[in-house]
């Protein structure tokens, strides 16, 4: 069996096995709530039309009227006891009715099941809206927020057709119709048409809709709001629902909406005009952070490094406002196939199978994908179809440098920074900017430290500072600084990224800055790449000038190595790493063999994101996509490439009270 160390015996295999489709195959019934959502209390009444219910216990808690006819036993018992009446048909009517508006204001899938209608997308008929497990998981999460009184904030990565879009807009029907008067709500699509279509879902919710249990017995519709063709009103709650496109957002500017449904975010244009972010800030700048306020955004993924990715991946390292999910094609319940010897197929399991078995995939559903796979020449083309995890989902079908799942390795070891701050020394140039050198802690800084320069025992050649030089603008490419760490190659390791500065600043401040980090890491190898130095300064202050007045006053300058056709044996050593197309190349090419062998330790999870979004162009050269950044990606190729070209020194040594002051840590 194939990896069979990695997923354990066969017999353990089939038992977890039948204990997966178990649970897959639960008993489910959201009328009677056996095995729905939360805590539920048995309730037993033997003349109701559902004799046995599992109610939430919120419910029986809270509502004096549920309680006592719960405890009743049955709804005859009640009316004696309570009501003193006889019980007749019209009293049992009424009390029921009453019951069903009770249960409603606690049990989302009760409601659904029992008064939403939606169309059946094989059948094309209406039918009862009976959650599937993938939308049960979600309706967990968002049951989570609001019975914890906490603002809904949700950010839904979808693969496949499993009725994401469905739940969450039938959700906050739920609050607008059951919970909330005058609760607005803005659906907000990529197109206007495809807001259109989920509010269309709506209408035929409110034109199936019991009347009474609006309590004012007239049908609930949606009716033009001041005759606007965008904006819509149910009169009998006095609530509005506003449809708009990430194409034209003028019709939600000034609303007062409470909850936000916004669809398909990674297809919203980014433009001069109008960019993702800005309308994020036009539809939810005025949602305020109430109990029952809603913030769903929700998409397919379409690559790497748009709006959508950067802020499902913010939400999945818990910088975000939201909560992220995403369902893998294994728990839809229609992606399995039967096995007629379950235990000769698990011996067969190849290594990427093996990976869905450890996922939690059943063998039935591995089977199935073994089976779909046939139809598509690249299991990438099919891992972007059936994504398993948001890994896959995001599988960039463009000209894509750098793997996915190597990136995603990439992300495991990024964390905030230990210390942010500045370097500080007598003065910002010259000689003196390497007296009295310390570094200062400070909000706002720039230089970002993981690890401080280890103190007593130094390894030489033990750090290396890469440099790539942006613009001095704020709109320009940024300045990043960044620091290697070697000390673990003596013993087989990798390089990690231990500090790092990135902003903007004049070129010879910014190099002078580079020497002080250079030489606060245990006077490290400083490379800097030359090639802006040498196209952009002025002849006033060109780049010889600088790297050889830098080179003056600190030693341990990279000087790139010169063949006899480039400079002859009295030319000048030239100073810096020169970015050309042939060493673009070598580099990109070796960091994409470090990325492969997990070849470096990131710490930095802005650099995970210039690698999803560098890409190669048609013309074969390489760089960010239009409106991204690398500079902090080139400091990457180049500072692994010094670190594996350059010998490190074995030779460890005491060192002697540093000539440079230092900040205790």
């Amino acid at each position: 069996m194939t990896n069979e160390i990695a997923i354990g015996h066969i017999d353990e295999i089939l038992a977890e096995n039948m204990r997966r489709k178990h649970l897959l195959h639960t008993p489910y019934n959201p009328a009677t709530g056996r095995n729905a959502y939360g805590d539920r209390v048995a309730v037993e009444m033997p003349d109701a039309p559902i004799p046995l219910q599992f109610v939430p216990r919120q419910m029986l808690d809270e509502n004096p009227f549920a309680r006592c006819l719960a405890q009743a036993g049955c709804i005859d018992s009640f009316i004696l006891a309570q009501l003193h009446k006889s019980p007749t048909f019209e009293l049992k009517e009424g009390l029921w009715s009453k019951w069903l508006q009770i249960r409603i204001c606690y049990d989302f899938e009760f409601w659904a099941a029992m008064f939403v209608k939606i169309k059946d997308k094989k059948s094309q008929h209406d039918i009862p809206f009976i959650l599937n497990r993938p939308q049960r998981r979600l309706l967990a999460m968002l049951e989570g927020m609001r019975l914890a009184g906490k603002p809904i904030r949700l950010i839904m990565l979808k693969a496949r057709q499993w009725g994401g879009s469905t739940l969450i807009q039938m959700y906050m029907a739920w609050i607008q119709l059951v919970h909330r008067k005058n609760w607005n709500s803005i659906i907000c699509a990529h197109l206007k048409d495809a807001a259109a279509q989920i509010k269309g879902m709506y209408t035929k919710l409110l034109d199936n809709y019991p009347a009474w249990l609006l309590g004012d017995g007239a049908q609930p519709t949606f009716k033009p709001f001041e005759k606007s063709g965008n904006t819509s009103y149910i009169a009998n709650t006095g609530s509005k629902i506003t449809i708009c496109s990430a194409e034209s957002p003028e019709a939600v500017r000034g609303s007062d909406a409470a909850m936000a449904h916004l669809s398909e975010a990674a297809f919203w244009h980014n433009t001069p005009t109008h960019t993702p972010e800005n309308l994020i800030r036009a539809v939810c700048g005025s949602i305020a952070l109430l109990p029952y306020s809603v913030v769903v955004i929700e998409s397919t993924a379409n690559g790497t490094g748009g709006y959508f990715h950067r802020e499902y991946m913010r939400a999945c390292r818990g910088e975000s406002d939201k909560t992220p999910i995403f369902v893998p094609w294994h728990e839809i319940e229609i992606y399995t196939t039967h096995l007629d010897d379950p235990a000769a197929f698990a011996a067969t399991l190849n290594e990427y199978e093996c990976l869905l078995w450890q996922q939690g995939a059943t063998l039935e559903a591995i089977a199935w994908y073994r089976a779909k796979r046939r139809e598509y020449h690249e299991h990438a083309d099919m891992m972007a179809e059936y994504p398993s995890d948001d890994v896959e989902a995001f599988s960039y079908s463009g000209e894509r440098v750098f793997n996915l799942q190597a990136v995603h390795n990439l992300r495991k070891h990024c964390m905030p920074p230990r210390f942010t701050g500045e370097m500080h020394a007598r003065a910002s140039i010259g000689r003196d900017a390497l007296s009295g050198l310390e570094f200062v802690e400070q909000p706002g800084g720039l230089l970002h430290i993981w690890e401080p320069p280890e103190k007593g025992l130094r390894l030489r050649n033990r750090y290396i500072v890469a440099v790539d030089i942006g613009g001095r603008s704020q709109k320009a490419d940024f300045s990043v600084i960044a620091v290697f760490d070697r000390h673990d190659m003596l013993d087989g390791g990798v390089p990690a990224i231990v500090a790092q500065w990135r902003g903007h600043t004049d070129h010879d401040l910014l190099a002078w800055k580079a020497v002080q980090i250079a030489a606060y890491y245990d006077n490290a190898l400083l490379v800097v790449e030359s090639n802006t130095l040498e196209t952009e300064c002025t002849e006033e202050m060109h780049s010889g000038y600088i790297l050889d007045t830098i080179a003056q006053n600190y030693r341990n300058l990279y000087a790139r190595r010169h063949d006899g056709g480039e400079i002859g044996a009295h030319t000048p050593q030239k100073w810096g790493f020169h970015m050309n197309r042939a060493t673009k190349l070598l580099l990109v090419n070796h960091q994409i063999n470090i990325l492969r062998q997990n070849g470096y330790i990131e710490r930095d999870a802005e650099a995970c994101h210039e690698y999803d979004v560098f890409e190669r162009k048609p013309n074969g050269s390489f760089g960010a996509k239009e409106g991204e950044h690398d500079d902090i990606l080139i400091t990457r190729c180049i500072g692994t490439y010094i670190c594996c070209q350059e010998p490190l020194a074995t030779v460890r040594y005491h060192r002697p009270a540093p000539l440079i002051g230092e900040a205790s840590f």
